[in-house]
């Protein structure tokens, strides 16, 4: 049965990096003593070291050790020897490009689909989703596709931000290019605010986090979730 933490972000105002989400880390990786990192991401051009020193950090104050998949002579075998998985934020335009060029994106979906579990953040969330059309990120590289795991049977969009009501700029909002997006595709999509997270077990997602999320679906009005709403009707 597939297991997946799937974060809006990494880092929330305030705290360090991780720091708002160890404890579920801590029991979602209970039993797991090293996780493999995967930096392809590479957020304000950190080195695929920094930044996967970065994630050690956090993971550092739950006692679990974190390997960059670079670190690897071969990164399949990596995947399919690796007891748990994070994938960190970035640029998901890269980040799947690298995914695909090192041919793991039906490896990872093999291994987290028999078990191993996902761990989130960011560009490592929008990937979960059917495809990683709803991301924030420019467009600073060309994946081969935009389809991605499907682990979720819908679409994410991380950081969502609400319109700001006093601000006199007048580009679009998130919602408004939500809403585009769904002038052609029917996918679902669920804007993700910084601070909350999916729990994912098999078909069942649950939202988590102090925030609601934002769901969009094509030809209905958007609604607003509260948290520990049950997301299960979406897959």
């Amino acid at each position: 049965m597939k297991k997946l933490l799937i974060a809006s972000t990494s880092t929330v105002h305030g705290k360090a990096y991780l720091e708002y989400i160890l404890p579920e880390l801590s029991l979602f990786f209970n039993g797991v003593n090293e996780v493999l990192f995967i930096p392809y991401a590479r957020p304000s051009g950190l080195s695929y070291e920094e930044y996967t020193s970065k994630a050690q950090e956090g993971f550092n104050k739950i006692n679990i050790k974190i390997k960059g998949i670079h670190e690897f002579k071969n990164p399949i075998d990596a995947v399919n020897a690796a007891k748990g998985i994070f994938v960190g934020g970035g640029n998901t335009f890269l980040l799947v490009k690298q995914l695909y060029e090192n041919k793991l994106m039906s490896v990872i979906k093999n291994v987290v689909e028999n078990g191993v579990p996902y761990f989130g953040t960011s560009a490592g969330s929008n990937i979960t989703g059917l495809t990683m059309q709803n991301t924030n990120d420019m467009p600073i590289t060309y994946p081969p596709s935009f389809n991605t795991f499907g682990f979720i049977n819908f679409n994410l969009n991380c950081h969502f931000l609400d319109p700001d009501l006093n601000s006199t700029h007048m580009g679009e909002t998130r919602e408004t290019r939500i809403n585009e997006y769904h002038t052609i595709n029917s996918t679902a999509v669920l804007g993700l605010r910084e601070g909350s997270w999916l729990k994912v077990e098999g078909k069942k997602v649950i939202l988590k986090g102090a925030l609601n999320a934002r769901l969009f679906q094509q030809n209905k009005p958007a609604v607003e979730l509260p948290s520990e709403t049950d997301l299960s009707f979406l897959m």
